[in-house]
């Protein structure tokens, strides 16, 4: 079980374009919080529901650098992901392409900010832009939602824990 932080974890659709937002704070320092974003070994640890583990294939968290993961329940691989680091800026700012092998022309284009908000905590804004709103639908339809609720609970149990 993970900590309760009572943080809210927004996820939000204009209904007029191709995008999610999603934003988070975490009681945790601008550089610790990115570092956990980006260090594949950490990554691992929080990224994704509660139910399913993560075995990372290939991860170069560099401005032009790539990566590849898988998720697995009961030993039996359920999902791939991968796309390319476009922009790493530490502690401020990651641009990357995402794409779930399963719908291999479905990339989006994320772009996580790093922004401290009070003492020792920071807010994440991802903004994912997809090709359509039919996409950008079908991406909220499929369980997206509690992927990554669950998962910023793993991190916020990570962040409290570990000294990232």
């Amino acid at each position: 079980m993970t900590p309760t932080t009572g943080h809210e974890t927004r996820i939000e659709a204009d209904p007029t374009l191709p995008t999610i937002r999603i934003v988070r704070e975490f009681d945790a320092p601008q550089q610790r919080v990115f570092r956990a974003w980006t260090e594949p070994e950490l990554v691992a640890r929080w990224l994704g529901p509660e139910d399913l583990d993560m075995k990372i294939e290939d991860w170069e968290a560099r401005t032009g650098g790539h990566y590849r993961y898988t998720m697995h329940r009961d030993g039996l691989q359920v999902a791939a992901f991968y796309g390319s680091f476009h922009e790493v800026r530490p502690a401020t700012r990651l641009v990357q392409t995402f794409t779930f092998e399963g719908v291999p022309d479905g990339v989006s284009l994320d772009t996580a900010s790093f922004e401290p908000v009070g003492e020792g905590r920071t807010r994440v804004t991802v903004l994912s832009v997809v090709d359509g709103l039919a996409a950008r639908d079908a991406i909220l339809a499929s369980g997206m939602e509690r992927g990554v609720v669950e998962g910023y609970r793993k991190l916020d149990a990570l962040l409290a824990a570990d000294p990232v």
